[in-house]
């Protein structure tokens, strides 16, 4: 596969001519499918109320975004119906410092609105049903077209989005359980260079592709004493076989026989999640909880992909991930001022599981930490506006994408303000 590369020095770009620059196109799209704010590609913006508490959420059952982070406190919830919706705005710079250089590059983290909307109904005093629509993975990026890791990745669009209907039932108001089915929906527009040139530039390769998956979520909730909350919830790995993604190569007349316009088929792996909450209800003003979330990053080892049509470059090809699993610890508080008023704040930590010699630009992955705060006003009975920000601080991180010898450190801010309603009776 690799020799037709080789045998092109004279029009390539650069003097490093293997079929792994195509190679990883490939693992990029695996990954766009899940690249986000978080130590990996796992985005948790998904409930306002939980963002302003650090992003807890499993021991938690005061509305319907419960259904995601566990269903089984929606037979928890105290009234009739509940709705609740709201989106977030991420806001981010990153940065690239090319080692023992003074090159930098800036990634242009375009404006992300990830939403979610919840509805749940209780059937009867024990049994309550419920829906969750939320955008889990998306995002959109770009480093720009000249940068110098531009055979690796230029721009990315990504967008996702679940739905989860959810049963949940308690026994004598202390054991809650609850189970969702989970459907996934996304698609993909991915660009990048390729090291051939061509009469108007640089040759291109074009990545477009959508599918679904499914998968599940159950939970546990136990009440065993007054104000004391604990939760239990796993989310399955989805697998999002992706069997005919477009793949449309811009290259010079003379290489159409070897790169022609194909489709190519891909496995992209969202990791499982186990997640443990408890928090405890002093009185009615006062609230604290602590979070536990243990990602299952191992599921995400290898990519392995086929494009349909083979030739000497083209062909079945496996790359190596080798993420690590890692647990989120995350702490929130919560206080009630008043019967109009009630503040939030919290923080968590969330390690990369991205290798050292695996680090690469579509997901620069550093170990980060995420302050927030928020606040919720209940202009009347059972309706409240619900406001959070999150400040995320990406630790700077050297490494080097080892496939491709690409080395460097990256650094990154977020601002994430988010916004969201909150209707229950």
């Amino acid at each position: 596969m690799f020799d037709f590369f080789c045998n092109l020095r004279p029009v390539l770009t650069k003097n490093n001519c293997n079929m792994r620059r195509i190679t990883f196109l490939l693992l990029l799209f695996c990954s766009a499918a899940m690249t986000s704010i978080g130590g990996g590609y796992q985005v948790s913006l998904h409930s306002t109320r939980n963002i302003g508490m650090g992003l807890i959420g499993t021991s938690l059952s005061y509305d319907a975004s419960t259904i995601f982070n566990n269903p089984g406190g929606m037979s928890f919830i105290k009234d009739k119906w509940s709705f609740s919706g709201g989106a977030s705005l991420i806001m981010a710079r990153v940065t690239f410092q090319e080692s023992g250089e003074n090159y930098q590059a800036h990634l242009v983290h375009e404006l992300n609105t990830p939403f979610y909307v919840y509805a749940s109904y209780k059937a009867t005093n024990n049994l309550s049903i419920g829906l969750a629509i939320n955008t889990p993975y998306g995002n959109r990026l770009s480093w720009g077209d000249n940068w110098q890791g531009r055979f690796l990745i230029q721009n990315l669009n990504f967008k996702a989005i679940t739905v989860q209907p959810s049963i949940s039932y308690k026994f004598k108001d202390i054991i809650g359980i609850g189970v969702g089915l989970v459907w996934a929906y996304g698609s993909v527009d991915l660009n990048k260079a390729l090291p051939i040139d061509y009469t108007a530039g640089e040759s291109q390769l074009n990545i477009k592709g959508n599918t679904v998956g499914f998968g599940f979520n159950a939970g546990l909730m136990v009440h065993p004493v007054k104000g004391l909350s604990i939760g239990l919830d796993y989310r399955s790995k989805i697998t999002m076989n992706v069997q005919n993604a477009n793949a449309t190569f811009t290259v010079p007349a003379a290489l159409k026989g070897q790169f022609p316009n194909t489709q190519v088929a891909v496995a992209l792996p969202l990791p499982a999640n186990l997640d443990f909450g408890l928090s405890y209800e002093f009185n009615e003003k006062f609230l604290i909880g602590i979070n536990l979330c243990y990602v299952f990053w191992k599921q995400y080892d290898s990519l392995v992909f086929d494009f349909k049509t083979k030739t000497p470059s083209l062909g079945r090809t496996a790359t190596a991930a080798l993420y690590q699993n890692r647990m989120i610890p995350r702490l929130g508080l919560q206080y009630k001022i008043n019967p109009l008023v009630t503040v939030r704040v919290g923080g968590y930590y969330d390690p990369s599981p991205v290798q050292t010699d695996y680090l690469n630009p579509q997901t620069p992955s550093t170990n980060e930490i995420g302050l927030t705060a928020g606040l919720s006003v209940f202009p009347f009975k059972g309706f409240s506006i619900d406001a959070a920000f999150l400040y995320l601080i990406g630790m700077q991180r050297t490494g080097t994408y080892s496939p491709e010898n690409f080395e460097g450190t990256y650094s990154s801010v977020f601002y994430i303000p988010a916004i969201g309603l909150t209707y229950s009776f």
